[in-house]
């Protein structure tokens, strides 16, 4: 049987990983000298024989793993970068992917609902369809919110999901549930996009320009519309920053497409380039990736670990891996309060 605990970095080996990760990732994925396949680098847990290690490695991040037979010298991730032992972790090809329609009858979750909880289907007028993540307010000291006394609630997903990849304007109509199951403007506005962090794309900017972060955008709703609750996962207690979501630990999470699924942390802190269809790739990092929990119209989906504090925003992800922003970058760069 498996080892769970060397499935976990101790905290001083977590500390080595993300110096040495820091020193090499940007030199690591430079277009004219990444090995063949790569499409990110991380860090976690190194394995050996198909058994984790427990010991920190670099992870290049790859789409599919290849035979060394068939690799150029150029194209073989190193044994070791500086000092740091480095893995293979084939991730294939991570894709921002919006729904595929539902069978009708079959999905709870991609129903109308009022007030509608996380994990229901929601999209803007003008996608096929993604999921609710949670709802969430101002922090106090903002306009919105400048006593403790909130006057505006929100919606919280994805920019791929409320605002349209970047290609929507404050106001538009975001419904629920999503057009692709059966949203329509304006019967099913639950809410209209507030504000969202634009994503930087390749093309027309080179990646090893991007500074991506997060995917992220909130749309304000009528607070009786509005369920902080997560089917199946309950309220949150709180929220992980990024120093504290740790290569190991157990996720739980409920989406629009694959409604309750768990999964563990494999690596932090990667850098991923991640497909947004119609030839735009855009580089994210500071990213946390999962076993595969997710498919497409999950996205926005909050993920939690299991005492139920918030850890991240899923985004993206291929049947190898699920990619969830930090919740820490999510709530400062919108200004929110996830609880």
């Amino acid at each position: 049987m498996m080892d769970a605990k060397k499935m976990v970095l101790s905290p001083e080996d977590a500390q080595k990983a993300q110096k040495a990760h820091a020193a090499a990732v940007d030199d690591f994925l430079q277009p004219e000298k990444a090995p063949a396949n790569v499409v990110g680098m991380g860090y976690g847990v190194k394995w050996s024989n198909g058994e984790p290690t427990g010991k920190p490695a670099l992870l290049a991040l790859v789409s599919q793993k290849v035979d060394k037979d068939e690799l150029t010298e150029a194209d073989m991730v190193p044994g070791k970068i500086g000092d740091m032992p480095t893995d293979v972790l084939a991730i294939g090809q991570p894709f921002a992917g919006q729904a595929e329609p539902l069978e009708v009858g079959v999905q709870t979750l991609a129903q109308r609902a009022r007030p509608a909880p996380g994990g229901s289907s929601v999209g803007h007028k003008h996608i096929t369809a993604g999921t609710l993540g949670t709802c969430v307010y101002d922090m106090v000291g903002t306009p919105g919110n400048p006593v403790g006394m909130p006057g505006h609630y929100y919606i919280l997903s994805n920019n791929h999901v409320l605002a349209n990849s970047n290609n929507a304007t404050p106001g538009d109509a975001v419904l629920q549930p999503g057009p692709f199951d059966g949203g329509s403007d304006p019967a099913d506005r639950i809410a209209s996009l507030s504000r969202f962090i634009p994503i930087t794309f390749d093309p027309p900017v080179p990646r090893a320009l991007h500074r991506n972060l997060i995917d992220a955008a909130v749309a304000e709703g009528e607070f009786h519309d509005l369920k902080r609750e997560i089917h199946w996962v309950g309220h949150l207690r709180g929220w992980r920053s990024r120093g504290h979501v740790t290569v190991g630990t157990l996720l739980h999470k409920t989406g629009r497409t694959t409604n309750y699924t768990t999964g563990r942390i494999t690596a932090v802190n990667a850098t991923v380039d991640v497909n947004f269809g119609g030839g735009r790739v855009a580089r994210f990092r500071d990213q946390i990736l999962t076993t595969p929990m997710s498919a497409g119209g999950d996205s926005g989906s909050l993920v939690a670990d299991r005492e139920n504090y918030a850890v991240g925003l899923l985004f993206a992800g291929s049947p190898l891996v699920t990619i969830l922003n930090q919740i820490q970058h999510v709530r400062s760069l919108l200004r929110v309060e996830i609880v």
